[in-house]
């Protein structure tokens, strides 16, 4: 799906991805105009309750005027969907349910065939139909451009599929692992610069599987604020004790690791069996680069492991696509767990961790996803060996260094003009998600159904995936765009913030041509 919106992402009542407050201190919206923050905060508040207000109040009416009249066999029976889950469902998102979910008809490259669908406003089902969009994709993962026909990977991947076939049905300790597998593991290790890798079908089941297994009760994870659903479940599932810092802020995180350790466990006072801290290479909402030599400074200080989770990072950034830790300068061996997933950069699935070698053997006789699941498709794994490849330029050409001066400049390019234009973009630099902050859930639609009427898809993402005052619609750029793509984006995305009114800062001045000099 080119468009995707998680629910559960955001029900983090012990641990929020982060407060509204500190969000907007953080990106710097106090920069904006007091009249004008004040009127985005209000209207987004008034919209919300507007939203639920007449949900409930059409939920009384159905109550009197129709509950008597059904017969649906369900007297006594508890409800089976959780009672605010549902009214946000019946009220709020299946108003808008045609902005997410779209189905795409081609590979996700720097254009797809967005189906179209029928679908009449508040009608629970969407019908596809066969008819599609040519779109410009600033929603797919897609960094490097391995998601479509690669002249290097696709034959070695078809070969691949003829000899192994599809799945190997079976899990890796039975008979699902294959000659391709090794090779893979070998490779992933050499390339993230450990000793030993494990890999695994599913990213998300990377992260929500092996936490518990490195950690449980009597443990300590200590989680950034904006991590991820699949490492909040995790940490839930392991039985440790969470704490959670703000985001990338190393000075709060020392403070926290002070406390902790001096305060011991709350019931038996001894000390912790083990302390993890959890972080991100690249925050997929926010599109910002972990501060890590700083926190792996703080965790050596006081014998913390540290847990990277470079899902959106490896093979992105870094001078040769090794992610933060090669980007920022930080030796892989004080990174004690690097966790990846190959879905992204390299146009395949799965996911890895990467460590010392007892630790990967420890994973490998303990962790669930590898004793029981279903091993990863050798024809996605061959893929994954053939784009590290040209990643290094070990298939004999220098296309995989072009593929990552092309993303950096594709993406400070798009990020600069965005900023320049007015717009509010979260992210640093050389990163290639750029979230567009709309705030208003109302803008949120318009936004995503202006947009594709002008043949451009951009994925949209609003309450509960993130705070209630932070509604955004999240760009991913790839190295499969060429200048005269990001050229009509920017046009098409000008023209509808415009309209949406979502540029909340001046435009920058353009620039002047004097004796064919450039001015600024």
């Amino acid at each position: 799906m080119l468009y995707t919106y998680s629910i559960e992402s955001s029900f983090h009542q012990e641990h929020p991805r982060t407060t509204e407050v500190h969000c907007l201190k953080e990106r710097g919206t106090s920069k904006k105009t007091p009249e004008r923050m004040y009127f985005t905060t209000i209207s987004t508040y008034v919209s919300c309750c507007l939203i639920s207000g007449f949900g409930h109040l059409r939920d009384f009416f159905s109550r009197i005027l129709l509950l008597p009249f059904t017969n649906d066999n369900l007297q006594g029976y508890a409800p089976i969907c959780l009672e605010y889950e549902d009214f946000y469902m019946r009220r709020a998102y299946h108003r808008v349910q045609d902005c997410f979910a779209r189905p795409i008809a081609s590979a996700p490259d720097a254009w797809v065939d967005v189906l179209e669908i029928n679908w009449k406003y508040q009608e629970k089902v969407l019908d596809r139909t066969t008819k599609s969009r040519r779109c410009l994709n600033l929603g797919s993962y897609n960094y490097l451009g391995f998601g479509s026909f690669d002249e290097y990977c696709t034959p070695r991947v078809i070969e691949s599929l003829k000899k192994f076939s599809a799945s190997t049905c079976s899990s890796r300790v039975d008979a699902g692992t294959t000659s391709v597998h090794v090779e893979l593991e070998e490779c992933v290790a050499k390339y993230v610069g450990k000793h030993s890798a494990i890999v695994f079908g599913m990213g998300y089941a990377t992260n929500s599987f092996i936490i518990p297994v490195l950690i449980g009760k009597g443990g300590l994870i200590i989680s950034d604020s904006l991590n991820h659903s699949s490492i909040i479940n995790g940490a839930r599932g392991s039985g440790a004790n969470i704490r959670i810092f703000q985001h990338n802020t190393p000075s709060h995180l020392e403070k926290i690791l002070r406390e902790e350790i001096a305060k011991r466990q709350t019931k038996t006072h001894k000390p912790w069996t083990k302390i993890i801290v959890i972080v991100e290479g690249i925050y997929s909402m926010e599109g910002e680069i972990c501060k890590l030599p700083e926190i792996v400074s703080i965790c050596k200080k006081y014998k913390a492991y540290v847990y990277l989770d470079e899902a959106h990072s490896i093979g992105a950034i870094g001078g040769t696509g090794r992610g933060v830790c090669e980007l920022l300068g930080v030796d892989t061996a004080d990174v004690d767990i690097m966790m990846g997933t190959f879905s992204k950069s390299f146009g395949s699935c799965g996911g890895y961790i990467a460590g010392s070698k007892e630790l990967i053997q420890y994973l490998k006789h303990h962790c669930p996803s590898h004793l029981y699941a279903t091993s990863i498709s050798t024809p996605s794994a061959q893929q994954i060996i053939s784009a590290i490849q040209v990643i290094l330029g070990d298939d004999g050409s220098n296309r995989g260094a072009q593929k990552l001066a092309r993303i950096r400049e594709n993406s400070n390019y798009f990020r600069t003009e965005l900023r320049n234009m007015g717009f509010k973009v979260l992210g640093d630099e050389d990163s290639p998600v750029m979230p567009i902050m709309l705030y208003n859930p109302a803008k949120i639609p318009a936004f995503s159904r202006e947009c594709l009427r002008e043949n451009v898809a951009i994925a949209v993402v609003g309450f509960p995936a993130t705070p209630l005052m932070l509604g955004r619609a999240r760009i991913c750029i790839s190295a499969s765009h060429s200048k005269p793509d990001l050229i009509k984006a920017l046009e098409v995305i000008s023209k509808v913030g415009d309209l949406t009114g979502i540029k909340y800062f001046p435009a920058a001045p353009e620039k002047q041509e004097k004796n064919g000099i450039k001015l600024v």
